[in-house]
């Protein structure tokens, strides 16, 4: 099922795509301004609601009352920081598609907002993430995500990132930052992301990471200096611990499955989930939909899957349902590191035809052709 060798300078990869009518297809391809503004304002609300409950628990904690209050505010902190994953490079992701809105200006403002709330590197993502969408997981022409995964339960750094903080982490995303502000791009990925030949995109990119470290570190001192230094460890690093739910929800996405395969239907996993998840998720449990039709925006996912379930794997219902698939695999992987996933498929690997978009109507539309 190895798609052929490729060379550099080829375009695409014939992928399997699913037939659906034309018509439909571009109904499902409009965009609402309405529905990005729901999602982006109603999940930007909970974090703000979130936070405002951290920060008036620790307000309220006094010598006579700190034996039930500081167990509420650790409480209220790890709700907070349960939602950050989905503030950061959940959000950021679906943005850099520019679908979520109709209007342009809006898809590149919420882009930046998340970006600098999260300490997020949109300007090295987007460009990354559009060789992942053209080469998912065939090597080495994706580096965003390389097949196989590893999960790293053994190491307690792992699990205090999860349920509380790890400062390591967040040292780890300054440094890059202060390193990017000051031009230097390490790593092969990133260096074939941002050609040192497009020093426009250099220049973008070290800008941008200027303007992070520079406007975090004025709110941070503006924090300070006023007397709410908590402010920081609710809104400065408020997306940079507790990370569990973003992690159970975004390791299924390719974990296990084939590399090196010109169908998305396996290499990429559905899950189904609760409407709140799936809201915090930015409908991203529906991987393989939306890696067969990116420029279906997240909020007609749901749909398209209706529409073409009858050609796609069974889905797990439930991130319980979906994990006990993934330790499944993860055991057999301990075992025999060769060993991959394989979907039992409705309809073999053969390429198709018919009333749907074309691939490239499809990666203009997802914001994917460079």
């Amino acid at each position: 099922m190895d798609t052929p060798a490729l060379s550099r300078d080829d375009a695409r990869i014939n992928w399997y795509r699913c037939k659906v009518d034309k018509q439909i297809m571009n109904q499902l391809m409009q965009r609402s301004d309405l529905h990005g503004f729901r999602q982006t304002l109603g999940q930007l609300a909970l974090f703000a609601a979130t936070g405002a409950l951290a920060y008036t628990a620790y307000r309220n904690i006094n010598a006579a009352n700190w034996y039930w209050s500081m167990p509420l505010l650790f409480a209220a902190l790890f709700v907070h920081g349960t939602g950050g994953p989905f503030v950061g490079l959940v959000a950021v992701h679906e943005l850099c598609h520019k679908t979520p809105f109709k209007s342009p200006f809006w898809n590149e403002f919420f882009l930046k907002l998340y970006s600098f709330l999260s300490w997020s590197d949109y300007v090295w993502f987007r460009r990354s993430h559009i060789k992942h969408h053209q080469f998912t997981v065939h090597k080495p022409y994706d580096g965003e995500v390389v097949l196989p995964q590893e999960l790293s339960f053994k190491d307690w750094k792992f699990w205090l990132g999860l349920v509380a903080w790890n400062p390591q982490n967040t040292w780890n995303v300054w440094k890059a930052f202060y390193q990017r502000a000051r031009g230097r791009i390490e790593g092969d990925w990133y260096q074939q992301v941002l050609p040192e030949t497009n020093q426009r995109l250099r220049r973008d990119h070290r800008n941008w990471a200027r303007f992070v470290l520079i406007g975090h570190a004025a709110l941070a001192a503006t924090f300070i200096l006023g007397g709410h230094w908590f402010l920081v460890v609710v809104f400065t690093i408020g997306t940079q611990y507790c990370g569990w739910l973003g992690f159970l929800c975004g390791t299924p996405q390719h974990f296990g499955l084939l590399p090196n395969v010109p169908d998305f239907r396996l290499c990429c996993r559905t899950f189904t989930c609760s409407r709140l998840v799936g809201f915090y998720y930015w409908n991203m449990q529906y991987h393989i939909e939306h890696h067969m039709f990116p420029a279906v925006p997240f909020y007609k996912l749901p749909e398209l899957r209706r529409i073409i379930e009858h050609d796609l794997p069974l889905a797990p219902h439930g991130l319980w349902a979906t994990w006990k698939e993934i330790l499944a695999i993860h055991r057999k992987q301990i075992a025999d590191p060769e060993y991959c996933y394989v979907p039992p498929l409705t309809r073999p690997l053969i390429p198709t035809a018919g009333d749907r978009a074309q691939d490239i109507v499809l990666e203009r539309e997802a914001a994917l052709a460079i």
